[in-house]
């Protein structure tokens, strides 16, 4: 169970704060995957980093008995003046994986991510398709309830997605997924549900076409 209470979020701007959500109350659906759908901007990546507890509301709380993954976006969130590998072992100290445990870790992401030399290089150097594979990786070394996926699958070369939606399947048969992309085959293929986040508000549909269906009539309506 993943419920969110009373939760507002907000941004300081040179105009005044910025709220994302007032007092937004929902329980997310359940099931193995749950997409998160909307237009730009209107606060996936940020809900999804309430739900990592990657980032604090002003008030509210996600209340779960759920083990929930770090946020795992192209922007990555690692320490770019050091190597994947060095990356890696810190997030393993963090998890409490040492000893044979944090070898293998490193292991499994430095074969997954298949960037040769690059692995104990900088991450600053890194294209995005790079850091993707390594925080894709790390994220897929750990077991959770759920993961957090942030766009990831949108980058990369047609094998690295291949592997990706092969890893995310596999775990999807034990664990679920909370998937941000726009994506509709995507989204289809890895999930059960969506929530449509627009306004501030988040509506959830059991049904991914139904889900999707109110987001293109959204669309719509915009436009006139």
């Amino acid at each position: 169970m993943i419920e969110i209470r009373n939760l507002t979020k907000s941004y300081p701007t040179r105009a005044g704060r910025r709220y994302v959500f007032r007092d937004l109350s929902f329980t997310l659906p359940t099931g193995s995957g749950i997409g998160l759908i909307g237009r730009n901007g209107a606060g996936k990546s940020t809900l999804l980093r309430l739900l990592g507890g990657i980032d604090a509301p002003d008030s509210g709380q996600v209340i779960t008995d759920q083990s929930i993954s770090w946020p795992v976006a192209l922007g990555g969130g690692f320490q770019g003046s050091l190597s994947a590998r060095d990356n890696v072992r810190f997030v393993c100290r963090i998890m409490g994986a040492t000893g044979p445990a944090m070898k293998e870790k490193i292991a499994y992401v430095e074969q997954f991510a298949e960037i040769g030399d690059w692995f104990d290089l900088p991450m600053s150097n890194y294209s995005p398709g790079m850091r993707s594979r390594v925080t894709f990786g790390t994220s897929m070394a750990f077991d959770f309830d759920y993961y957090l996926i942030d766009e990831v699958l949108a980058v990369g070369d047609p094998t690295f997605r291949q592997k990706a939606s092969r890893v995310f399947k596999e775990k999807l048969e034990r664990a679920g997924v909370i998937l941000v992309s726009h994506n509709q085959k995507e989204i289809k293929d890895l999930c059960s549900s969506v929530i449509l986040v627009h306004n501030g508000q988040a509506m959830a549909y059991d049904d991914v076409d139904e889900g999707f269906a109110a987001f293109n009539e959204m669309m719509e309506e915009s436009k006139s």
